[in-house]
């Protein structure tokens, strides 16, 4: 029984002590963030987020006795305390803002939560709190870089999101089961969420950071765009023919881990088996892309009209694309088996890479081989590359083509030997 009790008392105690760990680095950050504040000018600082935390947690473990009444009024009591010194800064300085006080009574729960025992959740929670704290002028700039045009076009497509996914009917239609309206919303949203990762890394970088730079980032959102566009500025000028063949390479290279990313979030089982026939892919593209920069000076700007993926007339079309491409995807499987997959693949990865790697992961979930499902998506992106390398050629001419085309040819050759030797596909 006396050993049972010694477990207890060491578990209350480490239940505080997350608590009042919470609190310590929530205040370190805030007093870090106040330290130039003269002493009683802060509305809190470490020592009183730190008293927060132990406070909330020692009324939790309180309040599993006692009832959950008394963690309630504990937090009324700090929250009055926390707004009466709030009204007291903001009458000596009427620009103070309520993030202090809003972390207070965060810190408060936080505590309250490691006193009941969600130590791991409390802490990360706590972890997470700091970094959006601290991060204020990331943040900042991250919202000053998007522009009113761009916000409103991605609140307007949540906003149809949002109304449209509860009444979309989450089943199956038409011939082979086909289309399964919820399910295509969805995937189409992620995808936009995807590209949208590398549309917002351009806008925070600035498109005058060079080629290559535009390349690694524009490879996020469309490498089919980007080559479009470096072809014609190469067509203009000539001198800047081979870095802008290896912002094309580059582009195309950093296209690949996004399909692996993009099959991971579809189908997890399918990531193994990619990663070798990608990487090989990938692999093939980087070396002469980052061999051709580093001999050649790199022009000042090259800015690229890259379109903002989440808006709603782009969100439609790759919606009905996808939507055609799954409905032949499952009409070539039932008609010619593992054969009309692969044709499959040929066919819509020289017209969407991101249409063709959905639909793939996706009939890998059901009754397709997983090797056939990896060597359909890697022929798609081999057909997506010699589409891009035609691009550049009829575009540009004969001079960016050939730094083009052979690359990325090689690399499509390259990952489907790696996909049959490695899945004996």
């Amino acid at each position: 029984m006396g050993m049972e009790l010694h477990s207890d008392q060491q578990m209350i105690i480490l239940q505080l002590a997350a608590a009042l760990a919470v609190g310590l680095l929530i205040g370190l950050e805030r007093g870090w963030k106040e330290r130039e504040s003269e002493e009683g000018e802060r509305v809190a600082g470490v020592r009183t987020y730190a008293l927060i935390g132990l406070l909330g947690g020692g009324s939790a473990m309180v309040s599993v006795q006692l009832g959950a009444v008394v963690l309630g009024l504990a937090f009324v009591a700090v929250a009055g305390v926390m707004v009466a010194a709030y009204l007291a800064d903001f009458r000596r300085n009427d620009r103070v803002g309520i993030t202090s006080l809003v972390a207070g009574l965060l810190t408060f729960m936080l505590g309250a939560l490691a006193g009941l025992g969600e130590m791991a959740i409390a802490g990360a929670a706590a972890v997470v709190t700091t970094l959006l704290l601290g991060f204020k002028p990331v943040l900042h700039g991250w919202v000053n870089a998007l522009e009113r045009r761009e916000l409103y076009a991605t609140l307007k497509l949540l906003l149809i999101t949002v109304v449209l996914l509860p009444i979309l009917p989450d089943r199956s239609y038409g011939p082979w089961d086909a289309l399964n309206p919820y399910e295509l919303w969805w995937l189409v949203i992620l995808v936009a969420a995807l590209s949208f990762v590398g549309y917002f890394a351009i806008k925070l970088a600035g498109t005058g950071r060079g080629a290559m730079m535009l390349g690694l980032l524009g490879g996020l959102v469309s490498s089919t765009a980007l080559t479009l566009h470096f072809s014609r500025l190469a067509r203009d000028h000539e001198q800047a023919t081979p870095v802008l063949a290896s912002g094309i390479l580059l582009a195309s290279a950093v296209m690949v881990p996004r399909m692996v990313v993009l099959v991971a979030l579809l189908d997890p089982a399918l990531v193994v088996p990619l990663v070798v026939p990608a990487a090989v892919m990938a692999l093939v593209m980087v070396v002469p892309a980052l061999v051709t920069w580093r001999r050649t000076s790199t022009p000042e700007d090259m800015a690229a009209p890259m379109k903002n993926p989440l808006e709603l007339k782009a969100a439609l079309t790759f919606g009905a694309l996808l939507a055609v491409v799954v409905f032949l995807a499952e009409a070539l499987k039932a008609w010619y088996g593992d054969a009309g997959v692969l044709a499959m693949a040929f066919a819509s990865g020289a017209a969407n890479m991101d249409a063709a790697t959905v639909s793939l992961a996706r009939l890998g979930r059901g009754d397709l081989a997983p090797a056939v499902a990896v060597t359909g998506i890697i022929l798609a992106a081999a057909v997506n590359g010699l589409v891009k390398g035609g691009m550049a050629g009829a575009i540009a001419g004969r001079t960016l083509g050939l730094r083009v085309a052979p690359a990325l040819a090689l690399a499509g050759l390259a990952g489907l030997a790696a996909a049959w030797l490695t899945l004996g596909a």
